[in-house]
């Protein structure tokens, strides 16, 4: 767990455009080169060891595995990010490496964040920071967002449908319900990083393309808000990234894997997603 001691690295415009727009991107480097560099090396060593047939978008909540990302998810450059927005007591709730490898990489379809967690954190306050591994262009499959559809029409809790063709999610937010002609495409160079709030509607196409596209979500919430252990039967952790807890939340220990944890999770989103 880090100190609040960095100073906020976003600008007040920034600032004003995430809580209007509902995200930003953040066209200049995130961590230091070398920290940078260490964290491509871990990833491509995790996905090396991926069990055959395992696709790599489906690496969710990475870090009860592997609780060494934590220092690149607690490193001051990151948390930097989320302090202007929520305040200096913040939580990690989850995290999921999005890989999509060069040719079949699989489309995530039109979704809000906020529609999977409804019941678990309150209030719904979550902050994402999607850290590019590689280069993440709109003909490698970047995330694309509905400008300001966190505080419009659904605001975050859209209906659902099946999604279409071979996507990494079964469903997906219903047409009427969504205007894509108002998407965003969010490019990224590596190191460069997009926040996006939990109840924006997003989604990204099928990478065809010859290059891979990788990115890794960290989603925070201020330690003000509550998470629900009873709605995730056993099923996840939340841990203290930087300062102190206000809401009598428990948190796991950042130090150890959750292999048990993990298998849980595992077995309940097959579960749904075969449903």
């Amino acid at each position: 767990m880090q100190n609040s001691t960095q100073a906020p690295t976003l600008e007040d415009q920034e600032i004003a455009h995430y809580r209007q727009q509902g995200y930003l991107v953040l066209d200049r480097p995130v961590l230091p080169p070398e920290r940078f560099g260490a964290l491509q090396r871990y990833f491509d060593n995790m996905l090396a060891a991926l069990p055959p047939g395992e696709r790599p978008e489906a690496m969710d909540v990475p870090h009860f595995m592997h609780p060494a990302l934590l220092e690149w998810a607690f490193d001051p450059a990151i948390l930097a990010l989320v302090e202007p927005l929520l305040g200096p007591d913040l939580a990690l709730f989850s995290s999921h490496f999005i890989c999509k490898p060069q040719g079949n990489g699989k489309r995530v379809p039109w979704h809000e964040d906020s529609a999977y967690w409804k019941g678990q954190i309150e209030p719904m306050e979550v902050v994402t920071v999607w850290l590019a591994l590689d280069h993440s262009r709109r003909e490698n499959g970047c995330m694309r967002v509905i400008p300001r559809s966190h505080v419009e029409g659904t605001a975050g809790y859209s209906d659902y449908e099946p999604a279409l063709g071979d996507s990494v999610f079964p469903t997906e937010i219903c047409k009427p319900q969504r205007d894509e002609a108002r998407a965003v495409y969010l490019e990224l160079a590596p190191n460069q990083a997009s926040l996006h709030d939990a109840r924006i509607q997003h989604g990204s196409e099928a990478n065809t393309s010859d290059q891979r596209r990788c990115g890794w979500t960290m989603r925070f919430c201020s330690t003000r808000s509550r998470f629900n252990e009873a709605s995730w039967d056993g099923s996840h952790q939340v841990y203290l990234a930087q300062g102190v807890d206000h809401a009598g939340n428990r948190y796991a220990e950042p130090g150890r894997a959750y292999p048990e944890v993990l298998a849980q999770r595992i077995n309940a989103q097959r579960y749904r997603h075969s449903h």
